[in-house]
């Protein structure tokens, strides 16, 4: 069963999984913007790879710092994108929905940092 929350709780649930970041880690995020959406677009979830069935907790759109040059300049800026509804149906508690709202803010953040799903699901944030 989904646990819903106000949006203005899971923004401080988003917010506070950002604060505890690493300082070497949340400087690479400044620039960053991480939005939290009622829910994903069918374009997200096309670019995802997810079905209509399926739940999308969370995307990063941009390009990872691993794979930038001097050649990238004048492209879109990076965002982060965490879909309450997504998260919500994936957790069933307070203490669920806090664990898959870190979970899934450091899973978009290792994307940013050039992770792909593999190397998420063996960090434990897949």
């Amino acid at each position: 069963m989904a646990y819903h929350v106000s949006k203005a709780h899971f923004s401080q649930l988003v917010e506070r999984a950002l604060a505890e970041l690493p300082a070497q880690f949340a400087e690479f995020l400044e620039e960053v913007p991480v939005e939290v959406r009622d829910r994903s677009t069918p374009a997200d979830r096309k670019r995802a790879g997810v079905g209509r069935d399926g739940l999308l907790l969370g995307l990063y759109h941009g390009r990872p710092l691993t794979e930038r040059s001097v050649e990238h300049s004048g492209v879109m800026p990076d965002v982060i994108y965490v879909f309450q509804e997504d998260v919500e149906r994936a957790s069933d508690s307070e203490e669920g929905l806090v664990r898959q709202v870190r979970i899934t803010v450091l899973h978009e953040i290792g994307h940013l940092f050039g992770l792909d799903e593999d190397d998420l699901d063996e960090l434990g944030y897949g």
